[in-house]
């Protein structure tokens, strides 16, 4: 559930998104070890599941023409009147619906688009993608509901509180549920569940960067004016990313010594997605070791069950974080007047939405060993690029996105400090040439679930294009 974020600097107000193809693709020629490896399946792959591809290519031909009058129309569609449960004084505008990717096989994602407040003058906000990974989880139950959107999920699944930490305060968000078969999205050809190759938001972020950065070679003003992007807590290099993870798990007491030893024989040399078989008994080995736990928050007490959750929550923890909120996600968004006032599930899935997708999780076999190439060249290319790490996430941790950063040899502007919130540390920072490393004090995986108002002064410094405050 790697979770990641798109910046595109547009004057915006609404564009109802349509994709136009299905033949434009982000395609690696297949070199070494650092450089995007494809499976058997690859050409079925870049021929029809490219679905983020789509969609900024979209993005490129619709945000301009936003004012006709047929966009008007479907603005006003899909125009969110009321969500069930929302507070009273809600200041700005939500949309959402679908984004036709391929209408030959009936395949189309689901969006929501929540604007910054009116107050905030929100045509002159820059617009944000957010993606979270899995892969096949839903961006809508984890960066919409828990992490960055304008209301978290109650405990009783029907109501609806407001962020003090939302991130539309500071830009126009867009979630996107993808790929087909994610949450409300959805396919009518079952084969395409098995052939699309979406990648973790650690690879799928730079390649829609990449994407954008080549589609807008030659055009001075470009439609997608790209500014950068950020991405959290990413899986970026398999070699790396096992090297930080495994000393993490040993350094923090999580597995032992000998197991430590196998899984550093055993899984270095081998793609994360096709381990071998010595790696995957090492990997089980480790799970059992770490018991119940949970690994994207190691210091926080797993939602097993209410009676021994309020046992454990304390009144400021009630307030700050909730380890059941996608329980309460689940419960919210399957209910019938909720998916009609998010003009949600419009073909009546014969399965309910959940957060994540067991199909396209299970699946899901194509991967790229290393993003270190993309990121070489769109540092040259000097886009902005900030990485973020919550240092108690034990699936992509934080000494994972160390080992990768370094990888990249990059030349250092500003050297290891703390950076402060109040006086307090709120975690710590390195400035790169071309890239910004950030990490979140006592986060998890999902930074601004963890501590929203640090993920909100992290946020507010990407924009400004500022370092972390070092007081």
């Amino acid at each position: 559930m790697t979770c990641t974020v798109l910046l595109s600097n547009c004057k915006f107000d609404f564009a109802k998104i349509q994709c136009l193809s299905d033949s434009d693709s982000l395609t690696e020629k297949p070199p070494n070890r650092e450089e995007p490896i494809h499976s058997s399946r690859s050409s079925s792959l870049r021929s029809d599941s490219m679905d983020c591809s789509l969609l900024l290519i979209s993005l490129l031909l619709t945000i301009p023409s936003f004012a006709a009058s047929s966009y008007v129309e479907e603005q006003n569609r899909d125009r969110i009147i009321e969500l069930p449960g929302q507070p009273s004084n809600v200041d700005f505008r939500q949309y959402s619906g679908y984004i036709t990717v391929n209408e030959e096989r009936g395949r189309a994602l689901f969006y929501w688009l929540v604007e910054s407040p009116s107050t905030r003058d929100p045509k002159s906000r820059p617009l944000v993608l957010w993606l979270n990974g899995g892969p096949g989880c839903s961006s809508v139950a984890y960066g919409a509901a828990e992490e960055i959107g304008p209301f978290r999920v109650g405990s009783d699944g029907k109501t609806l509180h407001p962020k003090l930490y939302a991130w539309n305060k500071l830009a126009n968000l867009l979630f996107l549920e993808s790929p087909a078969g994610v949450g409300f999205s959805y396919t009518n050809t079952t084969s395409d569940l098995y052939t699309t190759g979406d990648q973790r938001t650690g690879h799928f972020v730079p390649q829609l960067s990449k994407l954008v950065y080549e589609r807008n070679k030659g055009f001075k003003s470009p439609a997608i004016n790209l500014k950068g992007f950020m991405v959290g807590n990413a899986v970026t290099d398999d070699y790396h990313d096992y090297i930080g993870t495994f000393e993490y798990w040993w350094n923090h007491g999580l597995i032992s010594d000998s197991t430590y030893h196998q899984l550093k024989t055993a899984c270095y040399s081998v793609s994360s997605q096709h381990p071998s078989l010595q790696c995957m008994e090492a990997l089980r080995n480790a799970e059992l070791e770490q018991g119940n736990i949970d690994p994207y928050s190691i210091f926080t007490k797993p939602c097993n069950n209410t009676v021994q959750l309020k046992s454990f929550l304390r009144p400021w923890m009630s307030r700050a974080y909730d380890p059941c909120t996608e329980r309460y996600a689940n419960v919210y968004f399957n209910r019938v007047e909720v998916q009609k006032a998010l003009h949600a599930n419009v073909t009546r899935l014969p399965y309910p939405w959940k957060s994540c997708s067991d199909i396209v999780g299970s699946y899901w076999t194509d991967s790229p060993v290393s993003m270190l190439p993309i990121y070489r060249e769109l540092i040259a290319a000097g886009l902005k690029i900030w990485v973020f790490s919550g240092d108690t996430d034990a699936v992509v941790p934080v000494t994972a996105t160390r080992y990768s950063v370094d990888a990249l040899k990059l030349a250092t502007i500003t050297n290891w400090y703390p950076w402060y919130d109040h006086g307090k540390v709120g975690g710590w920072s390195q400035v790169y040439k071309g890239l910004t490393l950030v990490t979140v004090a006592g986060a998890g995986h999902e930074v601004p679930l963890h501590r929203p108002r640090q993920a909100f002064i992290l946020f507010r410094s990407f924009l400004e294009n500022k370092p972390m405050p070092m007081t």
